[in-house]
Order: structure tokens, then C-alpha cells, then sequence
């Protein structure tokens, strides 16, 4: 104790000490964090995608959780501007919004996501279009789309070849966004950083699919250099992300 307080009294010696200890602890090695779970992972996932889809993508969305979820991660609503004036589709009174039913997965795996996983969501939508709630929404073909709702499949790893042809050639309008983990959108103050991308099948953005051609989907750049986030166009045009403040869902549900 004698020895500390005489080098708190001179300066140089606080000096000397002090940068002893910083050699001494430089050398370390930081202890890294402690591997999440699988389960923790994916929640994780499943969090991160439901605040970007809410605050680029004008989705409001829910998790779903439980041994019944029918392999649906996420249901909700799609908000997007009108495309007729037909009184049957479902409408928001809000800035002329239209919403469409959007059922949807998450997979955090560390491998690319293979063509199976489009399969398995095909499966859920059709099990879905025939449940209860699909006939008490009136979920049924419109005009010249087989399918008026969408099957969101977003993954942390990239989409294989297989799974992009897989999906742009399902009737089923198929949205895939492929989201980065976030620790790895920086690996180095000289590196642009690992893009993420969103894909459409013409089903869903076609001339004759369920949005007619008039939305396109485009990954932003931050300017300080992230991995950037998609933003929706409608008509050439930057759409802003709108959801009815009474949709707003609570993201910290676990329920249907």
C-alpha cells in the first residue's frame, strides 16, 4: 500500500507504472463473447428482421411461435399503394394502402440456404390458403394473379443458384431476403462490407404477377459505409415505409 501511494505521489513514477500496464494488458488477447445458442440465434434473427421489414419494407409483421405454428415464423400485413380501385381487395384507409397477407420464415443458418427451404415454404403456404383463417380473410385468385398473398422467406446466409431458380419459377409470389449477420457487414475499415440482397419472382413483381410491375426493391449504401438495407420503389419512385399506427404489431409476442 506504502509503494502505490508514493507512485500516486511523484508523476514520473505514475507514469512509468502506468504504462507498465498498459504493455502488460495489450498484450492480451480479448476474451471473445460466448456463442449464442440456436435457439437464442434464430430469436435474435427473427427480431432484427422484423424491425427492418417494419421500418424500410412497410411490413408489419408478428412472430409466431409454438409446437402449431404450422412452420410460420412471421404473418402479417403488407402495406402498399393501390392498384385499382376494385372495392373487393382488402384496404387501409391511411395514405391510400392496400394490404396484402404476408407469410414468411427466418433461417439463421450458417450454410447458403438450399432449394429445399423454397419447397418447405410452398408447402406451408398451401396448408395455409386451405386453414381457417385464409377463408375467413377471403384469400382467393384475383384478376389475372393465382395468389394474393406473399411467401417471405428471409435468411442470415446467401440463397444458392438452385434456390433463386427454384423460387422465380413457383406460382407462389416469392419474396427472398437475404440479410447478413450483422457482425460480419464490417470486416475491416477497408472493406465495403458484405451486401445483403432481396429478390422477387415474377409472380410477385411481373407484369402479370400480384404488383403488376409497378414496385421495385433496391439495396441501399449508408454513406458511412455499411452493409445498407433495402427500400421499396413504386413506380420509379422512392416509396416511404408506411404502416397504420393501429397495425403496429408488438414484436414482443409469441402468439398466432
Amino acid at each position: 500500500m506504502t509503494r502505490l501511494n508514493n507512485i500516486f505521489r511523484n508523476p514520473q513514477a505514475f507514469n512509468r507504472w502506468s504504462l507498465t500496464l498498459r504493455r502488460q494488458y495489450s498484450s492480451l488477447e480479448p476474451i471473445p463473447p460466448p456463442p449464442l445458442s440456436t435457439v437464442h440465434r434464430g430469436n435474435a434473427f427473427e427480431e432484427r428482421s422484423l424491425r427492418l421489414l417494419e421500418q424500410t419494407m412497410s411490413m408489419s409483421l408478428k412472430r409466431v411461435g409454438g409446437k402449431e405454428d404450422g412452420g410460420i415464423d412471421l404473418v402479417g400485413w403488407w402495406w402498399l399503394p393501390e392498384l385499382s380501385s376494385n372495392a373487393s381487395e382488402p384496404r387501409s384507409n391511411s395514405k391510400g394502402r392496400r394490404r396484402i397477407r404476408v407469410v414468411g420464415q427466418c433461417k439463421a443458418e450458417k450454410k447458403k440456404l438450399g432449394p429445399n427451404y423454397v419447397r418447405e415454404l410452398e408447402g406451408v403456404i398451401y396448408r395455409f390458403l386451405n386453414s381457417p383463417t385464409a377463408k375467413t380473410e377471403s384469400i382467393s385468385p384475383k384478376d389475372s394473379a393465382p395468389f394474393s398473398l406473399v411467401a417471405l422467406l428471409i435468411s442470415q446466409s446467401a440463397f444458392t443458384k438452385s434456390t433463386i431458380l427454384h423460387a422465380q419459377s413457383s406460382p407462389i409470389p416469392f419474396f427472398l431476403l437475404h440479410l447478413p449477420p450483422t457482425d460480419a457487414l464490417l470486416d475491416s475499415e477497408n472493406s465495403p462490407g458484405k451486401l445483403g440482397s432481396a429478390l422477387c419472382n415474377p409472380a410477385l413483381f411481373g407484369q402479370q404477377g400480384l404488383l403488376k410491375g409497378h414496385m421495385d426493391v433496391r439495396w441501399e449504401r449508408h454513406h458511412l459505409g455499411d452493409g445498407g438495407r433495402p427500400a421499396l420503389w413504386w413506380k420509379n419512385e422512392k416509396m416511404e415505409s408506411h404502416i397504420p399506427d393501429l397495425e403496429r404489431p408488438d414484436t414482443t409476442s409469441s402468439t398466432p
